[in-house]
């Protein structure tokens, strides 16, 4: 398959955090021959490789090979498509949900240590934390952490 050229939708799929990484290992016919079938599109193609299964009763590992994906991925797409829907089916946002290593009792006793020596650097507070509770923090983290209990 030919790559097209970075268009309008390419920019927004990749904006939204939908454009297939593997749209080049998408060989399912509809998505070869139809223009309205987009291997970029990594919802439309989670979608049809779902119903391809439902409806059409092509087995689970024909359905994988020919949208490119392994049968434990296509495994995945199926519990995500029954728990959300459509919505389901949406990549979930890369990275940490939240500040893991920080925990409540890290950033009090960082507050704890920055009001009794408010000239402590971030660099410093993050070798305390290591010290202390024997975890590797980014200072940034510790800014950002410091930063969010302020707002509050």
């Amino acid at each position: 398959m030919a790559r097209r050229p970075a268009d309008a939708k390419t920019r927004s799929l990749k904006e939204h955090g939908c454009l297939n990484p593997n749209a080049e290992a998408v060989r399912d016919e509809l998505f070869l021959s139809n223009a309205f079938f987009d291997p970029r599109d990594l919802i439309q193609v989670r979608y049809e490789m779902l119903r391809r299964v439902r409806e059409d009763g092509v087995p689970v590992s024909h359905a994988a090979a020919s949208f490119g994906v392994s049968r434990p991925t296509w495994y995945q797409a199926q519990r995500a498509w029954e728990a959300g829907g459509l919505p389901g089916l949406l990549p979930d946002r890369p990275g940490p949900r939240r500040a893991h290593k920080l925990s409540d009792e890290v950033v009090e006793a960082l507050r704890a240590a920055k009001s009794e020596q408010p000239e402590l650097t971030a660099a410093e507070l993050a070798e305390l934390v290591r010290a202390r509770f024997a975890i590797s923090v980014h200072r940034r983290s510790i800014d950002r952490a410091l930063a969010r209990g302020k707002k509050r």
